[in-house]
């Protein structure tokens, strides 16, 4: 298998800095939005992006992780508790959904519909560290790090130091 690094720890850093601007941009600041990262990278992304904006606005914006298992159209039902944590009400809010690798759009999809059911925000924004492309739902990141055109044998993987103590994203491709 052959791995070649796409981003390294500063690259994925800056990807971060870039996406978080741009909510704030895109929003006009932090009145009403609120992140939610899909577990588990996503997750640890939205927590990210949640201390970049409270070191740039001093404004603590809600921070949520969705367990989008239950959702999912290509999985057998689990036996496992539900590890969703939204502790913030997202009824008439403008939520970030974020996400290490966009491809498909079907884990988005997915995390949609886990969200219309705890709620009716005003507004669902998406944010990637990485798009892949590759779609098959008609899903369009509003926040991306990094464009990066891939074919399907090969793999995205993006490590974070609180899962996987080091920062950087990889991609893995068949060698032959």
């Amino acid at each position: 298998m052959k791995t070649r690094v796409i981003m390294d720890a500063s690259a994925m850093e800056r990807a971060i800095t870039r996406i978080t601007y741009e909510i704030l941009e895109r929003n006009k600041g932090t009145e009403g939005v609120c992140l939610v990262g899909i577990f588990s990278r996503g997750a640890v992304l939205a927590k990210r992006i949640s201390a970049k904006i409270q070191s740039l606005e001093h404004v603590t914006v809600p921070c949520g992780a969705l367990d989008i298992t239950p959702y999912r159209d290509d999985k057998k039902e689990s036996d496992l508790p539900e590890k969703t944590k939204i502790d913030f009400d997202i009824n008439g809010m403008r939520v970030v959904i974020v996400d290490d690798v966009i491809c498909t759009g079907r884990t988005t999809r997915a995390a949609i519909d886990a969200l219309i059911t705890r709620g009716r925000p005003d507004c669902i924004q998406l944010a990637a560290l990485v798009d892949r492309g590759h779609r098959e739902l008609p899903i369009r990141p509003d926040y991306v790090g990094k464009n990066l055109p891939t074919s399907g044998e090969e793999t995205v993987r993006v490590k974070m130091t609180e899962l996987d103590n080091a920062d950087g994203v990889f991609l893995y491709a068949e060698e032959g």
